[in-house]
């Protein structure tokens, strides 16, 4: 897909990953919309780098798990673009249990509220703008939580409802990835630790892990390191622009963590007859 003229919608834009996606896509000339809610010390700063970027966009500040108000946004877009050839998926909740506090009903619900409701009625208000381009692309985002849920290096990052929710965010791919074929693509990226998300830049990883338990997840890494926001964008970029025959994949970004760090040695000898 040639994405220079194209529209985009791009959730949880404010900063982090979906900021970092916004601003590569800017650079490639797409049309942008952007949705922001959380993290309001944040808004100056998106809106100062989107300027900068000088792209075709408008933000829109709204809270995806008010359905009516995914409703409306999609009115919106139906009016300001016609049609809709990008879906930046990026809206979850969960992980980092010790940070949003005790792991309580409330939070269990509103992982399940927005990593998955949200992002459900976010795809089927979205399907008919999708439908009027000639082809489109929709790209969730997911976590490794989803394979290795509460094991491991990363069990004191990832709580049960996150891994469950992110399984689930899997199951709603495949489905759109039926749903919207021919023409329209819908692929999964699986992120494992990244700066922003779970490791440099977050609370968790600043304020909760020892040091001890970073290097235990570092060492778990065969790629030796947590993973960039420009190792996400390439990943955006490359499924976007070269790879229009693939649909339904999960392509997993994790550096190598689900293999783990056990290395392989030497091939025995064998015995002698």
């Amino acid at each position: 897909m040639a994405l220079k003229g194209k529209k985009a919608l791009v959730l949880g834009a404010v900063k982090g990953l979906g900021k970092a996606v916004g601003l590569a896509l800017a650079r490639e000339g797409v049309k942008l919309a952007l949705t922001r809610h959380d993290w309001p010390e944040s808004f100056a700063s998106m809106e100062r780098d989107m300027e900068k970027s000088g792209a075709d966009y408008e933000i829109f500040d709204i809270d995806l798990l008010n359905c009516s108000q995914i409703e409306s946004l999609m009115e919106k877009l139906q009016n300001k673009f016609g049609e809709l050839h990008i879906l930046i998926n990026n809206i979850e909740r969960g992980g980092w249990p010790a940070v949003h506090g005790p792991y309580i009903q409330d939070q269990w619900d509103m992982e399940m509220a927005t990593t998955l409701r949200a992002r459900r009625w976010v795809f089927d208000r979205a399907l008919p703008l999708l439908e009027k381009a000639d082809a489109a692309a929709v790209i969730n985002f997911s976590s490794i939580a989803a394979i290795v849920g509460r094991s491991g290096p990363a069990a004191p990052v990832f709580n049960d409802g996150y891994a469950a929710a992110s399984r689930g965010a899997s199951l709603l791919t495949e489905t759109w990835a039926r749903m919207g074929a021919p023409t329209i693509r819908v692929n999964e990226i699986m992120l494992g630790i990244f700066e922003t998300r779970h490791a440099q830049g977050t609370r968790g990883w600043e304020e909760v892990l020892t040091d001890d338990e970073k290097k235990a997840i570092m060492d778990h890494i065969p790629m030796g390191r947590t993973g960039t926001l420009d190792d996400i964008v390439r990943a955006v970029l490359f499924i976007l622009k070269d790879a229009p025959y693939m649909t339904g994949s999960v392509l997993r970004l994790d550096g190598g963590y689900v293999l783990g760090g056990e290395k392989v040695p030497p091939m025995p000898g064998g015995i002698a007859l």
